[in-house]
Formats: structure tokens, sequence, C-alpha cells
């Protein structure tokens, strides 16, 4: 495998590609640490230091895909979250608005003014983050109980307010063209690697805050024990993400002219996690709102203690079930408009094919949904079950939670990524040398 990875940096196009990605991460990282102006540096980094010892969950999805940078309110502080989120929404709503589903069949032409779309939706999304970030961090809330919160931006005047938004919506976008400039000329999908790269460079200082509160031989026990838990976990994570259910499907032949076209055998890949880690996103993300409406009220109300004490620590019973149900109610959820049996059954009756056993039209769609729903259980029980890892770490480890890297959305995406780079560097070498990674 070794020998591979040399391989791939002596065929000179593939290494300008991996090069070329390697620059634009380092830049990424680089802004990731560039202050917005108008904030106090100093008192940030008391703060970010108190929180990193405390158990500050409110902000860690957000401060997980923007690798660190939200807390400490740099210039791509929003990172590439503003990106996904408008991504979720353009398609959610191709499936809602005719028009964006008219678009999507387009082709190539379609798909471009799509992604036009979501720039535009990224950037308006930046712009009312950013003023909710600035605003927050100027009312002192963004770090609760820090004894320079309120002091992290010093000057409070509106054109400082306008000043670090713009920073920071410029960030974003800054963000995705570098994601766009990784897919266009570099290797595997930029979006993809900039959220890589963010989620993985929390790693080192997750794993050593685990070292430093660890009370077992200095900590090298509960140390020693994550790793051998993550390596568990990416095992795990890799079969089943790489496990799919087979259909198979023949193609009839067809006389035309004087040549027979068809007559060939294939098969339709149902992966068993078909929805990827949109689902842990969603719930992530629906279950930060209540925790965001106590955080800006400051009531004392028996509302918003109950919400306190039941949903914003995340390991009461209740924020559990509530979790685990709205990720396999979001995996099926988006499965079902992610997938469409009667287009695929429409499209093999289209082109004489027919699934053995089963008739053209809509029993073969009939038979799709039915193989869908049996894989995708198994599928959303799996997600549930590693999402809640960081909760099962916070009993364990004695409020490990947002230290805890391998577990949730963070494990899920670094495999996914990782795999799917890796077969493109491997197709890439296969065209020049007929072997990949392993021979």
């Amino acid at each position: 495998m070794l020998t591979a990875f040399a391989r791939a940096f002596k065929t000179p196009d593939l290494r300008k590609k991996l090069l070329f990605t390697l620059g634009i991460i380092v830049l990424y990282r680089l802004g990731a640490h560039i202050p917005v102006p108008g904030v106090s540096y100093e008192n940030v980094q008391i703060c970010v230091d108190q929180a990193s010892k405390g158990n500050n969950s409110l902000f860690g999805l957000v401060n997980m895909f923007s690798g660190g940078a939200l807390l400490q309110i740099t210039i791509f502080a929003l990172g590439i979250m503003p990106y996904i989120t408008a991504s979720i929404i353009l398609q959610l709503l191709t499936v809602v608005i005719p028009r964006l589903e008219a678009l999507k069949k387009e082709g190539q032409s379609g798909t471009a003014k799509i992604t036009q779309y979501t720039r535009y939706l990224t950037v308006a999304l930046a712009i009312l983050q950013g003023t909710g970030l600035v605003a927050t961090a100027r009312s002192g809330t963004l770090f609760s109980g820090c004894p320079v919160a309120d002091q992290i931006v010093p000057n409070q005047s509106i054109f400082t307010t306008v000043v670090m938004v713009l920073t920071m919506t410029a960030g974003t976008a800054a963000v995705m063209w570098l994601g766009e400039l990784i897919t266009d000329r570099g290797i595997g999908n930029g979006m993809s690697i900039l959220m890589f790269i963010s989620i993985a460079a929390s790693f080192p200082g997750a794993l050593w805050a685990i070292k430093e509160s660890g009370k077992l031989a200095d900590g090298w026990i509960e140390f020693i024990t994550v790793i051998l838990i993550g390596f568990v976990m990416v095992g795990l994570v890799v079969f089943v993400e790489q496990a799919q259910r087979r259909v198979p499907v023949q193609y009839a032949k067809r006389m035309i002219g004087r040549r027979s076209y068809g007559g060939t055998s294939t098969y339709i890949p149902l992966k068993v996690n078909q929805a990827g880690v949109i689902p842990v996103i969603f719930a992530s993300s629906l279950l930060y709102i209540p925790a965001l409406i106590v955080q800006f009220s400051n009531s004392d109300a028996g509302w918003a203690t109950w919400i306190q004490d039941h949903f914003v620590k995340g390991d009461h019973p209740y924020y559990i079930a509530t979790y685990f149900l709205l990720i396999v109610f979001f995996a099926f959820f988006y499965v079902a408009i992610s997938f469409n049996p009667e287009e695929v059954a429409d499209n093999m009756k289209k082109y004489g094919g027919f699934i053995p056993g089963i008739r053209a039209g809509r029993p073969t769609a009939e038979y799709l949904s039915y193989v869908l729903n049996r894989i995708t259980w198994p599928g959303s029980l799996y997600l549930g079950l590693i999402a809640l890892v960081p909760t099962m770490a916070l009993a364990g480890f004695g409020g490990a939670n947002q230290n805890f890297p391998f577990g949730g959305t963070s494990i899920l995406i670094i495999v996914g990524v990782g795999l799917e780079t890796v077969k493109q560097i491997e197709s890439q070498l296969q065209q020049r040398n007929y072997e990949g990674f392993l021979r």
C-alpha cells in the first residue's frame, strides 16, 4: 500500500492534484486561525480554555464542522456549515417544488443552475448565522460562565458589527470557493475534504484532553482505551458503509437491424446506510433548538429549567430516547425523498430491464420499496447507536462528551470521506498502472 502512495506521487498529473489539494487544505487551516476584526483575541483564548475544561455542548456541532474556528471567532468561523445547510434545503425543496425537479432532470445545465441557487442561499445563511454569532458574542452568552465573556467584542458600534458579519460571510464564500477548486483541480469532493479536515483537526486535542482528565495511571489507561474503541468503531463503520444489497437486473435482447443489443446482467446497489450522515445532522440540529431558546431567553421559568435539565446536558434518558428516535425517523424520511422506486422501475421498463421473478412496472417499484424498507431498519438503528457513542463516553469517562472524538457525526464523516477519496485515487492509479492500493 505504501508503494501505491509513492507511485501516486511519481505520476505527474496525479502528483499535481494531490499537492494542489494539500495547498488548499493549508490555506483553509490558516484561515481558521485568523481572528475577525473587532474581536479581543486574548479574551477569546481565556474563554475557549475555560470552555474546553467544561462541557459546552450548545455550539458543539457547528464548532466541529468549522474545525474549532467558531468558538475562536475567526474569518472562517462559520466554516462549511452554511453550505451544508443550503445543500440539504435545496435537496429537500427539489422534491417539493416542480421547477427544481425539472431542473434536476435537465442534466448538466440544470445541475449548474441548482448549484448557483445553493451558492446564493449559502451567502444568505452565512449573513444570518454571522449576525447571530456576533450578537451572541457581544451579549456574552457565547461563553456562559466566563468572567470576560462580555469583553470579547470591546467596540460594540454598528460599524464594527457590520464589518464582523461581512468578514464572516466573505470567509464562508471563500471556503465554498476553495471547496469547488478542490473538486475541479484536486482529488475528491472539495466540500467533503474540507469537512474531513475540520473534524480531523480536533482529534489530537480531544484525545489529549481525555488523557489530561483521566485518573488511571495519569490518564494513559483512558487514552489507550479510547484509541482501541476508535479502531473498533472505524472497523464497524467501514463494514456497514460498504455493505449493500445488490438487486439483480436483467436486460432483454433487442434486435435493431442486424445487430443485437442488451442481454446483459447488472444489479442495483442498495446501501444499508442509504441516508449517510444526514439523519444525524438533522436530529442534532433539531435538538439544538430547545437549548438555543433557553440560552437566549435567560428565563428561570419552570419550562426553561425542565428543558435545561432534560435536553441541554445530553445525558438524560429523555434526550437519548428523543435523539435516537429522530435519527431513525430522518433515516427513513431522507431515503424516501432521495430514492424513488417508481422512477427506477420506469427507467428499467423503458430500457427493457427487469428483476428476475418480478414483473416490470408497478410490481418492480413495490419490490424495490419492500427491499429498501427492510435494509433501512438496520441502517437507521446502526446510525442511532453510533451517534449515541459520545453519550456512553460521558458515562464511561466522566464528562468526556465533547472530548470523545470517535463517535456520532465525526466518525461517520471521516470514514465516509476517507473511503470515497481513496477510491478516487485508486481509480486514477488503475488507469495508469492496473494496480490500486491493494494488490
